[in-house]
């Protein structure tokens, strides 16, 4: 769609602000998609979802690399003068930056002899996806400057998945608790 959009010159009156918005929007979607995996499978107790986790998360990181590409490529040209003072003076610019060193890291560690090679680091790396998913919804809200409903909405949601996942961690965290047993003072008497 965003291919055809540049062909036929259906971006509107700023088509570099239209395509750096397009493809930080399909980043975010995927990630939400991402994000929303585990919430779905624990609810309907399906797992045919999770093989498709690494899949979103790798179009998450494609449509980052591409967002960041065409900030650099097309509205920077290369100035690396103008990136550099760019990076310095906005702000958003650091939020958008860290989200994708996190979504760049999970993307080089995903396959399989990754996760092998790093052990239980892996899912300590990977745990990082969510305040990569903050991150992400501060860039988005301090880069506009007009229309606030997508970045609102993304919000919600991004924040509703991340809660759900806080209230499963709290819970099984309290059913351990009362799993564990307490030793009884025993009286001799």
């Amino acid at each position: 769609m965003i291919l055809i959009d540049i062909l036929f010159d259906n971006l509107g009156a700023n088509p570099i602000q239209a395509l750096h918005i397009r493809l930080g929007d399909w980043s975010l979607r995927f990630l939400c998609i991402t994000l929303a995996i585990t919430p779905i499978q624990k609810i309907t107790k399906w797992r045919g979802m999770s093989n498709y986790r690494q899949l979103f998360g790798l179009y998450s990181f494609f449509y980052a690399t591409l967002h960041l590409l065409a900030y650099l490529c097309i509205d920077q040209a290369l100035v690396w003068s103008i990136i550099v003072a760019d990076i310095v003076e906005s702000s958003y610019i650091w939020f958008g930056l860290l989200a994708y060193i996190v979504i760049f890291l999970l993307a080089i560690t995903s396959p399989d002899s990754a996760k092998k090679m790093m052990g239980k680091s892996w899912k300590k790396l990977h745990r990082f996806i969510y305040p990569a998913s903050v991150a992400v919804i501060i860039h988005y809200f301090w880069q506009l400057k007009g229309n606030l409903l997508q970045p609102v909405f993304y919000t919600i949601l991004v924040f509703l998945l991340l809660a759900f996942r806080a209230g499963v961690w709290y819970k099984k965290r309290q059913f351990n608790r009362l799993m564990i047993p307490k030793s009884r003072i025993v009286d001799d008497n």
